[in-house]
């Protein structure tokens, strides 16, 4: 049975409230995720939190009860509290009905199998939490198999990362490494890297694209550096017809990604 807690001063309410910052996320191996909609999608792709929390007005709630369900089956803890808490887990001022906390996944290249989809998205330096979530998104709308960060990137495992993926983020799989890395694990096997550059005259609609295919992002700011864009097999631009200059990282990536999964249902 559910325990109760409405005491802010209670040691598990601070150890899961420090989840929201990174060192303590490293810590522990895990991380928060909140709101009914991305815990169901989460339990339906087969990952379940070893702690939820819920707020005691939603006990009743089909999708509630059958997540405590789960979290219990699983041997983890299910804890009925109130709204007050779920703020002070959540940081937001109108938290959401529940909030899990999961074990971190795996983020090597060696949990990556690029059989399984046509279609990567490897982003390098990304800094931005809601840009990740939506190429999460994007790489689940299209089929993906998932994201690789390359360098330093912003936490996938972070609060805002995690709301901003809308559940994508149990969809798709996710690795993080260093360029050389990178390169050397995906030269060892098929794919095609697909570089997106200002710095090239091929219209990202010209080339007929090879599966897997990779597709590679810079930093919002600076874009790829020139001896990451030397090493991609193919730089290719969208047509930019206004005053601006790019495209928002996220955007970029999901205009190729739809780019390359029609030509594979045409």
């Amino acid at each position: 049975m559910p325990r109760q807690i409405t005491a802010f001063s209670n040691p598990l309410v601070k150890r899961i409230r420090s989840l929201r910052e990174k060192r303590h996320r490293r810590e522990e191996g895990m991380f928060l995720a909140e709101g009914l909609r991305i815990l169901t999608e989460a339990r339906e792709a087969g990952r379940i939190p070893r702690f939820i929390f819920f707020a005691r007005d939603s006990a009743h709630h089909r999708l509630v009860q059958d997540l405590v369900d789960a979290v219990e089956k699983n041997g983890g803890e299910a804890i009925e509290t109130d709204r007050d808490i779920l703020h002070k887990l959540s940081g937001k001022d109108n938290p959401q009905t529940v909030v899990g906390v999961y074990d971190e996944f795996a983020t090597g290249l060696d949990a990556i199998d690029r059989s399984t989809a046509n279609i990567w998205m490897v982003a390098q330096s990304l800094r931005d939490p809601g840009n990740l979530g939506t190429i999460l998104r994007t790489g689940d709308a299209v089929g993906a198999g998932g994201l690789i960060l390359i360098d330093d990137c912003v936490d996938p495992f972070s609060v805002e990362a995690v709301r901003a993926s809308m559940g994508a983020l149990f969809t798709q799989h996710i690795a993080q490494a260093r360029w050389p890395e990178f390169l050397e694990w995906l030269r060892a096997g098929p794919g095609q890297l697909v570089g997106m550059s200002l710095e090239t005259e091929i219209d990202y609609q010209a080339p007929r694209y090879e599966a897997p295919t990779f597709l590679l992002v810079g930093n919002e700011a600076q874009g790829l550096p020139d001896d990451y864009a030397a090493e991609c097999d193919l730089l290719v631009k969208m047509p930019m017809l206004g005053k601006a200059d790019s495209l928002n990282a996220a955007v970029a990536t999901a205009v190729m990604a739809y780019e390359v999964l029609n030509q594979r249902r045409r």
